[in-house]
């Protein structure tokens, strides 16, 4: 125990010796200074690696080879923990940021020790050079880039979130086939490096504004999934978002409802879970924001079950108020059979899930263009409550990921511009419609409004948008 205490110690103590130097070094040069100590590093690396040639060539004794060789190997893994003088405001970032560096390290270091070691298997073959020396250096040149490699690997494998399961797959199937690694390998350091930029400015705004605390509202926020999901602990229906709204100040809170069922039985559920938080947390009301069905869900909730004096605000993302033609003319044209089989099948899977009554086919039929009119007709908008609701659009049907990449045509062809499952015109209700309109190449799908994917679209900051939405309804004294 002794000895795990000291070693904490003294490893606190080398964090807190560079923090000092780093401080230093970056006052003294300036903005350059990352930029400096970069080219200091790659310079060592290949001096290091490249020594036990010219130890060789200048016949040096071997003590002095094997202490110039210790020296180096204490760089590196010196280097391997401080690769750069960069600060980053969590560790998360720190350990992704430098290992980034180390694959950008491992590119350039490695790119000029191979073209050295050509010129030396040049001499080697022209009998100028010692064979010795150039296995040497060859051998050193493998492992040192084989430790920089996987450091920066592993690092950015284990804190990306931009990387997702597509370019971490990908990078291992290509892992071993040259050139094809080192194409990948650039993307993932391209992938990562603006990830770890737009990240850190993400989190020094947040540390800028953190007193502020412009989402803390005065009543809770209800977070309300949409059809075909449930709230999970692993897998955040919201992605990045809630995390960044607490950073901010809110309160949140999950709907909880099932996942598959009609609007009736999904408002049931989200009618007692709101009666019951606001019981057991003493907030008087609650600020409701929904995804696609839950919007539904929530309307019903409030205008049909009492939930209205417990709810301060509603705000519908991206919600079938109008219905979907779409959906209708599938259930009307498809095969019965065909019909009944996607059913079983549905209903199987959400029952694994935690459904206990699934009804795949009430859920979707809640969500048709007439079954919806006839909703709208049902239930009417309580006064007192605060209505709003956000829609968005895709460009093409590559703007989404399976199945919205399919269904977005279709969508197309029967209710106009949509996010691959909800027309634009079917979106809008309450006093107030923001459209998001996409200034990128992709657009903004159904999944992309709630974070679902994790990726951040080109011209739409998902988690700043919810921010400011949250902002707003504290500006409201709501």
């Amino acid at each position: 125990m002794r000895f795990i205490a000291g070693l904490i110690t003294l490893i606190q103590e080398v964090e807190r010796v560079a923090a000092i130097a780093t401080d230093k070094v970056q006052s003294g040069l300036g903005k350059y200074a990352n930029a400096v100590v970069r080219l200091v590093h790659y310079i060592l690396i290949i001096a290091g690696i490249v020594s036990p040639l010219l130890f060789w060539l200048e016949d040096a004794p071997l003590p002095l080879r094997i202490i110039l060789m210790t020296l180096f190997l204490i760089y590196l893994i010196i280097y391997c923990i401080y690769p750069s003088l960069r600060k980053y405001p969590t560790f998360r970032l720190k350990v992704m940021g430098d290992g980034a560096e180390q694959i950008l390290a491992f590119f350039v270091t490695g790119t000029v020790s191979l073209v050295i070691a050509g010129f030396t298997l040049w001499g080697v073959l022209a009998e100028a050079i010692p064979a010795a020396p150039a296995i040497a250096s060859g051998a050193v040149l493998f492992l040192t880039e084989l430790v920089i490699f996987w450091n920066g690997i592993i690092r950015v494998y284990c804190t990306s979130v931009r990387l997702g399961v597509k370019y971490r797959a990908w990078g291992i199937a290509l892992g071993m086939i040259t050139p094809a690694n080192l194409v990948m390998l650039a993307i993932i350091y391209r992938i990562v490096r603006r990830e770890c930029d737009f990240e850190t400015e993400k989190a020094l705004l947040n540390k800028e504004r953190h007193d502020e605390q412009i989402c803390r509202t005065k009543y809770p926020l209800l977070l309300v999934h949409g059809v075909f999901f449930r709230d999970s602990k692993v897998l955040n229906y919201w992605g990045r978002i809630p995390a960044e709204l607490e950073a901010n100040g809110a309160e949140i809170f999950y709907g909880e409802q099932q996942s598959a069922a009609a609007v009736g039985v999904s408002a049931k559920e989200l009618a007692e879970r709101i009666e019951h938080l606001v019981q057991k947390t003493g907030c008087g009301k609650v600020n409701i924001i929904a995804h696609s069905k839950g919007g539904l869900d929530s309307r019903y909730a409030i205008s049909r079950l009492g939930a209205d004096k417990y709810v301060a605000s509603l705000t519908t993302i991206n919600t079938p108020h109008h219905g979907c033609i779409f959906a209708e003319y599938l259930l009307n044209n498809a095969p019965e059979k065909f019909v009944k089989t996607v059913e079983k099948i549905y209903n199987s899977a959400f029952k694994r899930l935690g459904d206990q009554h699934p009804d795949f086919l009430e859920a979707v039929t809640d969500l048709t263009n007439s079954r919806c009119e006839q909703f709208n007709a049902e239930t009417p908008d309580v006064p007192g409550v605060l209505y709003q609701s956000v829609g968005s659009h895709a460009k093409h049907s590559k703007s989404g990921r399976f199945p919205l990449n399919l269904s977005y045509p279709l969508v197309k062809k029967y209710d106009g511009d949509n996010d691959g499952l909800v027309a634009l015109t079917s979106a809008p209700w309450g006093e107030s419609f923001t459209v998001l309109h996409p200034t990128g190449k992709r657009g903004i799908t159904h999944a992309d409004v709630i974070d679902l994917n994790r990726e951040d679209i080109p011209g739409f900051d998902v988690r700043e948008f919810y921010v400011q939405l949250v902002h707003g309804l504290k500006e409201r004294g709501l």
